[in-house]
């Protein structure tokens, strides 16, 4: 886990990896628990029965936006922002769906720091979260992520 005490500190972590998750199943109880959230009921994630006829590798898949929901569960830990008041995401700058997730298979999160700056008062960190699947070799998805840190402190930096 890296340690945030400062915007300077972040900085620090501009171009660096910093987290790779453990690995997390993806079963077909969770894909359906997201299509009743979302009401995406779509064949190729629910109907396991189809799935097996007419689906590549007989198997449904997993939402796209499931895949980039589990983002904060798997990078969750990566870095600890000390003196927190308040976290907030920010929002995305660009995500990208590269390959499906099989129902049954394994994700994990690899995250990398881009940019990191004053704004508002907080750090806006700005991060590059990988979601990779076991066993293959482009990654299921790709996110930019924006989150917001405000400090307990008044001076949160010695930053632009």
């Amino acid at each position: 886990m890296r340690i945030i005490k400062s915007i300077e500190d972040a900085k620090a972590l501009v171009g660096k990896e910093v987290g790779l998750s453990d690995w997390a199943v993806i079963d077909q109880h969770r894909v359906d628990q997201f299509a009743e959230a979302t009401a995406d009921h779509q064949w190729i994630h629910v109907d396991t029965e189809r799935a097996a006829k007419e689906m590549p590798d007989g198997k449904t898949i997993a939402h796209g936006y499931l895949t980039l929901a589990l983002i904060p569960a798997l990078t969750g830990n990566f870095i600890e922002v000390k003196n927190l008041a308040r976290a907030i995401n920010f929002g995305l700058n660009k995500v990208r769906f590269y390959a499906p997730v099989p129902v049954g298979s394994r994700v994990r999160g690899r995250a990398k720091v881009l940019q990191a700056r004053q704004r508002a008062g907080a750090l806006l960190l700005t991060s590059e979260v990988r979601i990779e699947v076991e066993g293959q070799r482009k990654p299921a998805c790709v996110a930019e992520t924006l989150g917001m840190y405000f400090f307990n402190e008044e001076d949160v930096s010695k930053a632009d």
